[in-house]
């Protein structure tokens, strides 16, 4: 079946508008990698994965408190940065990054990238 998205090109433009990018990679509801792109490996799959898990704990939250509409989650562990936006139809983008990337230019670019992908879902 045809992929929703061209997530490579997408990824092109990511890895080259922030560096420290790692990888891109857009997950369905279900927690399953659907695209990746860029240099992540299977730990990197893992913690989109997760990312999934506390996405789905913090809607909840938000819907519970009026808390609004979530359009990005950050996070930050031993081994660099997570940015988590949640796309239509359930799917949602991981951008891991390095240690060392910029996070603030990491959330402006894929707050682009996630406008363009919902236009594709």
């Amino acid at each position: 079946s045809r992929s929703p998205l061209p997530l490579p090109s997408l990824w092109d433009g990511l890895g080259r508008a922030v560096p420290g990018a790692r990888s891109a990679l857009l997950m369905a509801a279900t927690g399953e990698p659907v695209l990746g792109a860029g240099d992540g490996d299977d730990r990197d799959a893992l913690l989109a994965a997760y990312q999934g898990i506390a996405l789905a704990r913090v809607r909840r939250f938000a819907d519970r408190f009026g808390g609004g509409t979530l359009r990005y989650v950050v996070s930050r562990h031993q081994a660099g940065h997570v940015v988590l936006r949640p796309l239509r139809n359930g799917y949602y983008l991981v951008l891991t990054l390095g240690p060392d990337a910029d996070v603030g230019r990491s959330v402006h670019v894929s707050a682009l990238t996630q406008e363009r992908m919902d236009q594709e879902l």
